[in-house]
């Protein structure tokens, strides 16, 4: 069997649903350690701060992170040397600053990109992708179709995610810490500054270090008293829905592709940081599970290496011919027609594309 076909029974129809893997983790600190969640704004009745589901301090989940944000994590790995001629290493120049595509918050549907001479290409795949061809997207951004995408803002195609993964805390208590700020000398004892004698004086010495400043009550993370575990789903399922077209060989090479990629990122191991305060390694005690889920429910365990999934993902990534590199400017006046209304927008497309009709006959009838 060739090294492109190994894994072929995970594309086909009768194959498992999804692979899963489940780790225990635990506060480089120890299981008593105190790790902090990720935090949220207020809005729809919720009053902001950490995510908890359940009794604060009894039976409850809180987030750690989530899907969005693992997927934020897990996907630039892919502009790594040892990772990086599985893809196309796409950029947009701004200013000073070069953003990579697998950094743009929402991949191929992004603002940036949107902003760029890649903006009328990745229209045109996601058009294709509505009408049954991810090849195109495929070869400019293919962890849009791992990691998922929306073109919310344009043609609306989407494409779920194959890759999910999510960290939680079980029975966690919730903590809050407090602070003091001390400035290096009193400065208004010492009369080198006025006494602050309305609000806004008060704050702008506050805010600019000049004077005492206590913080109170604010979110101190959480001590889990349950277990910390991270969930990942590699769907299977979701990766069989991509086509090229009509023809099965063409398809065949993509969904092998897009697998390998896939492969790669879910058997990654997480570097462990995620925030100031918050490293979660392996929980020794507690063993890890990678499964692959049969629709009938049954479990098997699986035995894919990191190493392993490499090697497959290059060979197929030759195979489907990964897209080429490319950096693009980004430009300010295709963000300034961006922000115009929809319909002023559809309406200078419709123009232009009569007018090219036009020109076009006219070329017909010249020659």
């Amino acid at each position: 069997m060739s090294t492109s076909a190994k894994f072929d029974h995970y594309l086909s129809e009768s194959g498992p649903a999804a692979l899963v893997i489940r780790e225990y983790l635990t506060p480089v600190e120890g299981k008593d350690g105190v790790l902090f969640p990720s935090t949220y704004a207020s809005g729809d009745g919720f009053p902001g701060g950490y995510n908890i589901d359940g009794d604060p301090n009894g039976e409850n989940i809180v987030l750690i992170d989530s899907v969005g944000s693992q997927a934020n994590r897990i996907e630039p790995i892919f502009a790594e040397p040892n990772y990086a001629k599985l893809v196309p290493q796409v950029n947009i120049t701004a200013g000073l600053k070069t953003i990579s595509l697998l950094q743009a918050g929402h991949r191929a549907g992004d603002a940036i990109v949107r902003a760029s001479a890649l903006q009328q290409e990745l229209q045109d795949a996601f058009h294709a992708l509505l009408d049954g061809n991810a090849t195109t997207l495929a070869k400019i951004a293919p962890t849009s179709l791992v990691f998922g995408v929306w073109d919310s803002r344009d043609t609306q195609a989407k494409v779920p995610r194959a890759i999910a993964s999510t960290i939680r805390a079980y029975n966690v208590r919730k903590l809050t810490r407090s602070a003091q700020f001390v400035p290096a000398i009193d400065y208004v004892g010492a009369k080198l500054l006025d006494e602050a004698t309305d609000k806004v004086t008060k704050d702008s010495y506050a805010e600019r270090g000049f004077v005492h400043v206590p913080a109170t009550g604010s979110p101190g993370g959480v001590i889990a008293k349950g277990d910390i575990r991270r969930d990942a789903t590699l769907a299977l399922a979701a990766l069989r829905l991509l086509h090229a077209g009509s023809d099965p060989a063409a398809t065949l090479k993509l969904r092998r592709y897009i697998l390998g990629l896939a492969l790669v990122a879910f058997t990654r191991l997480p570097s462990g940081y995620l925030r100031q305060g918050t490293i979660l390694v392996l929980d020794p005690d507690k063993p890890r599970e990678f499964v692959e889920v049969l629709p009938t429910g049954k479990r098997t365990p699986v035995t894919v290496t990191h190493e392993q999934a490499i090697a497959y993902a290059s060979a197929v990534a030759d195979d489907f011919g990964v897209g080429a590199d490319r950096t693009e400017p980004f430009d300010p006046e295709r963000a300034k027609e961006d922000l115009k209304p929809k319909k002023e927008r559809a309406a200078k497309k419709a123009k232009g594309a009569k007018a090219a009709a036009a020109t076009s006959t006219k070329d017909a009838a010249d020659a």
